[in-house]
């Protein structure tokens, strides 16, 4: 079921969408070559906690991190541990933060050192798929013309757009109703109504659409080892449009 969002659940979300941008802005400056996912891990955890928040991730579904951290072919579901970043690398840090009982949700790649041309325009991209997926939304839309814009735009700039993971609504449950795909057809699915809050999301890559899980049962790659990007945000629907409760 799609809930509408009280003023009160709204205001809890707002304050939890500005601790995760913040916990991104934060965590920035440590995504240098050496550092271990663990470490930045723990440093997302530490702030989180700090703010008066606690990570969404954290032991949902088992998951064993409190952030997500995807290097390089990893689209989604990085476990954070030893593993050193390397100048050359793109990092996607997926944070969730709950605040008084509501999340906010929200992705973003990172350059680690001097990358290549090709990875830069995928990030690139991928972030501008994001915001042409988030141009659509207002009061009376459908769903179904966030997926076409965003697969859209990633088809036009020849990247693979991942079907088996999507987006979705978000409030006192990190993942609610209704599914946030990006691909689709404009005019389709549900109607999109003042008060809804969703996590808007592209993961696009380099290569093949296609991807796989690996044997830790968490983490998907991309099947031909290219490089994937992800960006998201969590967004509340506006009569007129949207707001982002997730500022970086």
């Amino acid at each position: 079921m799609i809930t509408i969002k009280s003023s009160r659940e709204i205001e809890f979300m707002k304050q939890a969408g500005e601790i995760v941008g913040n916990t991104h802005r934060y965590l920035e400056k440590y995504i240098q070559p050496g550092i271990t996912t663990k470490e930045l891990d723990h440093l997302a955890e530490e702030f989180i906690l700090k703010s008066g928040a606690t990570p969404s991730f954290k032991n949902l579904y088992g998951f064993p991190g409190c952030i997500c951290i995807s290097i390089n072919e990893e689209v989604v579901h990085g476990i954070p541990g030893k593993r050193k970043l390397k100048n050359g690398d793109i990092i996607t840090l997926d944070i969730g933060a709950c605040y008084k009982g509501y999340h906010g949700d929200s992705a973003w790649t990172y350059a680690v050192g001097e990358i290549s041309k090709e990875k830069e325009k995928l990030m690139k991209e991928t972030e501008e798929a994001l915001f042409e997926g988030l141009s659509v939304i207002k009061e009376g839309a459908h769903l179904g013309d966030i997926g076409a814009a965003v697969e859209s735009y990633a088809l036009e700039h020849h990247l693979g757009v991942v079907k088996e993971l999507t987006g979705h609504g978000i409030g006192s449950s990190v993942h609610e109703d209704p599914d946030v795909p990006n691909y689709g057809t404009k005019g389709t699915g549900p109607v999109l109504k003042a008060g809804m809050t969703i996590a808007v999301e592209p993961m696009l890559n380099l290569g093949t659409a296609d991807v796989f899980i690996l044997d830790d049962d968490w983490t998907i790659v991309t099947a031909d080892n290219l490089p994937s990007a992800h960006y998201e945000h969590t967004v509340l629907v506006t009569k007129d449009g949207y707001t982002i409760l997730t500022k970086r």
